[in-house]
């Protein structure tokens, strides 16, 4: 039986999931903006259909135009890799209305997950630890306010229930804080999301970042993929990547595996999915669920040599998939730099013409880019240039053969972050693992 699907997406997820699609033998359909027409994953498709201006709002983002695509070339299946629609649960549910199966869970999953306080009041029927806080209508009367706070304890953090990407959120140390910086983090809400209910969470002052990735197949059945460390961020925008995360507590990290299988396989999970936590004394507190591909996903391909894209679209497309905890295996370490178009001190935005450019190669190392020598960087999207990932039997050969990839790519027209990757991987602490998630922000960039 042969399948076509959509890729309703852009760059180098686009392409990733082009590949999957090849390997399967499906069909595949590319959509583009004016802005995109030279999109490296438009070489490769079946067929492609122009959906709208450079804008993402009238092109990627725009669902009619999308629907209409997909309508026209008479696909079997949307995927929407990560961002744009990825996460929309009203997508979902009208590719599904509209006769297109949307490569991802049920659109009631999207939305119990989508809103951070109902997901987490759901995880915690499911055995899973979660951040003290409140998560109920903020009070308008100030000394009730302040009443639910000091019985949290200072700091605290706000964040916009409809938030992501590190927006809509505002660390708050004492309480003469409070109540500006409430005002500020909905608006900012507003703005961002539509939205300005915002909730309260104790602010965990030095933890770790590590996610769960889980993989379920829409019948009860769900595996686990392991763990990954994220915590090297700024602004909450992650840069490296690692999987397995190492140094934590094995039997709360065991009791917190099996909890997050059994709720994926509760709830008929479809998919793949990761969990994210915070970490710090040995305990784990749930933060939000992403229930789409996420960028950091090849570093758990490349401990485990499990295809997450494939998996998804052999899913969703009904294709004969067993999914088997027994048949998973770790092997080694797996570090991923994020390359973005970037100044590496201002961290501005630095869209232009690649006018040459040379790809890390060689053994243990994977490079996932749709850019070439000429491609235009365009300043509508998101400023991911390529992912570099390296796999070895250590962290710490991990990452010498990263310097060693480091070393071999170069991008040149356009400022890149490729420098402040260089400069992380030769740190103390990095290389001894004691980062948190404040280090890159508060202390390694003010060394310079």
């Amino acid at each position: 039986m042969s399948f076509k699907v959509l890729i309703a997406n852009r760059g180098e997820i686009a392409l990733r999931a082009l590949r999957a699609c090849r390997e399967l033998g499906i069909k595949t359909v590319g959509v583009y903006s004016e802005g995109d027409r030279d999109l490296k994953h438009l070489r490769f498709v079946d067929e492609s259909v122009c959906i709208g201006p450079p804008s993402p709002i009238e092109s990627y983002l725009n669902i009619p135009s999308i629907l209409s695509a997909a309508e026209l070339t008479e696909v079997d299946a949307i995927y929407p890799g990560y961002g744009f629609l990825a996460e929309n649960h009203e997508f979902a549910e009208q590719c599904n209305k509209s006769g297109f199966k949307f490569i991802g869970p049920s659109s009631e999953t999207i939305k119990t997950m989508g809103d951070k306080i109902t997901a987490k009041n759901f995880v915690e029927k499911f055995n899973i630890p979660t951040v003290p806080g409140y998560s109920k209508d903020l009070p308008d009367d100030e000394s009730k306010l302040k009443k639910i706070v000091n019985e949290i304890g200072y700091p605290i953090i706000l964040k916009a229930t409809a938030g992501g990407g590190g927006r809509g959120m505002r660390v708050v140390t004492n309480e003469n804080e409070l109540l500006d910086s409430l005002r500020i983090t909905k608006q900012e809400a507003l703005n961002a999301f539509g939205n300005d209910k915002v909730y309260i969470e104790k602010f965990i002052q030095k933890p770790r970042h590590i996610e769960v990735q889980i993989v379920g197949d829409g019948k009860g059945n769900a595996i686990h993929l392991g763990t990954r460390d994220c915590s090297l961020q700024r602004r909450h925008q992650k840069i490296i990547e690692e999987a397995p995360a190492l140094d934590l507590d094995l039997d709360s990290l065991n009791i917190l595996l099996d909890a997050c299988v059994n709720l994926c396989k509760k709830i008929n999970y479809e998919g793949a999915g990761t969990l994210e936590f915070l970490y710090e004394n040995k305990e784990f507190y749930f933060i939000e669920m992403n229930t789409r591909i996420q960028v950091e996903h090849p570093v758990t391909e490349m401990i485990t040599g499990f295809d997450i894209v494939k998996a998804q679209i052999k899913i969703a497309l009904g294709i004969n998939y067993d999914l088997d905890q027994k048949l998973i295996t770790f092997k080694g370490h797996s570090i991923e730099c994020r390359i973005n178009a970037e100044d590496p001190e201002t961290f501005e935005p630095c869209p232009g013409q690649i006018t040459r450019m040379h790809t890390a190669g060689g053994f243990g190392i994977r490079y996932d880019s749709h850019i070439y020598g000429g491609y235009n960087v365009s300043p509508f999207y998101d400023s991911l240039l390529a992912k570099i990932i390296t796999q070895a039997n250590s962290r710490k050969t991990a990452i010498k053969r990263m310097l060693s990839a480091l070393d071999e790519f170069y991008v040149e027209g356009i400022k890149t972050n490729h420098s402040l990757h260089e400069k992380i991987l030769i740190d103390e602490i990095f290389i001894e693992n004691k980062h948190t998630i404040n280090y890159l922000e508060k202390e390694f960039l003010k060394k310079k």
